[in-house]
């Protein structure tokens, strides 16, 4: 397989100078096959969060014995295609009132930074479309900005119902962007980089899912994962969208493709937040089952094929994650908005603190050098 695509890759260089020169050869292969890495990430995930939400309806039908959709396609499963016919269908009503440009430019800045973060995202250590130094600030720099299409949405509505709707969200937003931030402070700090591929890296070993991040900095991992609720409006934080209380919150003047495309972000960010939860606190592509005894030779060698890494257990965690957005959905009530906002200010930002404070410690000898702590901190 890699032969393969070193082959074709040679192949590409080839035919791009000899159509272009060697100068501007260099450029078009370059831009070329940045485009088609974009495409190869982007059509998997649009095509992840339109199926998602059906999978979101089976699992909350399943868990509340019932059953979902099943009627459209055989088991349903061209229900998202038969939703999204009848979205495009809609009228796009823009209220009397409205600032038409904001309003029509809101969804477009709430979707377009949950799908550009997925460009400094490592599938494989040389799978990314840009692997750049500071990765972790370039995700947070371009997930915060979401904000502000809830905000611009809210206002540009004419609406006070909508403008209600996206203080609330906002204010939610910005608490647990912070907790958030800082729960990836403690994840770089112990794999030593910003690079999202070396932090992984350095969750390898000879101990499989021991020498996960997930165990010395469980805290941040928990409080990572539930701001991720937070910061996603996803029940049971969505009392910016709680339709028994603000009709329907930020969005409410929206229809058709344009309030479709509030919840592509949405389930976007969902994707985006579990993948890099299972990348920082999860070993990523590492195999849960790295141990010596799977090795060649070894009493277990047969099963070899346990221990290779590979996308499949990204993948794999990546979807284990995703269950437990819906698991959660299903299973609590929402929180009243005052004790969302204590949560996320009283209780998830002193814990990370301290939390960082603790890990900094272990970080320094003699305590990284110990027999356990040298498995996360002493590489």
């Amino acid at each position: 397989m890699t032969d393969w695509i070193a082959g074709l890759r040679g192949w590409s260089q080839g035919t791009a100078a000899d159509l272009f020169g060697e100068r501007w050869g260099a450029y078009v292969y370059d831009f070329g096959s940045t485009m088609v890495m974009i495409a190869m990430v982007l059509a998997p995930v649009i095509l992840t969060v339109l199926y998602y939400q059906l999978v979101e309806r089976w699992v909350i039908g399943w868990i509340q014995v019932r059953k979902g959709p099943n009627r459209v396609g055989p088991k349903g499963i061209l229900q998202p295609i038969a939703d999204a016919i009848k979205l495009l269908m809609k009228e796009q009503i823009v209220p009397h009132g409205a600032s038409k440009g904001l309003f029509l430019l809101a969804p477009v800045i709430a979707v377009a930074p949950a799908l550009a973060a997925w460009s400094i995202i490592p599938f494989t250590p040389n799978w990314v479309i840009a692997n750049v130094d500071a990765a972790i600030l370039v995700m947070l720099a371009l997930t915060s900005m979401g904000i502000y299409g809830i905000i611009i949405a809210g206002w540009a509505s004419n609406s006070k119902y909508a403008f209600l709707g996206a203080l609330r969200a906002s204010a939610q937003m910005v608490s647990y962007e912070i907790a958030m931030g800082f729960a990836l402070v403690g994840g770089l700090m112990a794999g030593q980089s910003m690079r999202l591929s070396e932090i992984v890296a350095r969750q390898g070993g000879a101990y499989g899912f021991l020498e996960w991040f997930w165990i010395p900095l469980f805290p941040l991992f928990l409080i990572h994962y539930i701001a991720g609720l937070a910061e996603t409006n996803r029940h049971p934080f969505d009392v910016a969208e709680g339709e028994s209380e603000i009709v329907a919150g930020f969005h409410v003047e929206y229809s058709g493709m344009m309030f479709a495309v509030f919840f592509l972000a949405e389930y976007a960010n969902m994707i985006l937040i579990s993948t890099v939860s299972a990348l920082i606190f999860l070993g990523g592509w590492l195999s849960p089952f790295a141990f010596p005894w799977f090795r060649e030779g070894a009493p277990l060698g047969f099963l070899w094929w346990l221990a290779v890494p590979g996308v499949w257990w990204l993948l794999a965690k990546v979807a284990f994650l995703m269950f437990v957005f819906l698991w959660v959905r299903a299973s609590f009530p929402r929180y009243r908005y005052d004790q969302i906002m204590r949560l996320g200010w009283k209780v998830f930002i002193p814990i990370t603190l301290v939390w960082i404070a603790v890990v900094g410690v272990l970080m320094m000898e003699p305590l990284a050098s110990w027999p356990v702590i040298s498995i996360w901190f002493g590489k």
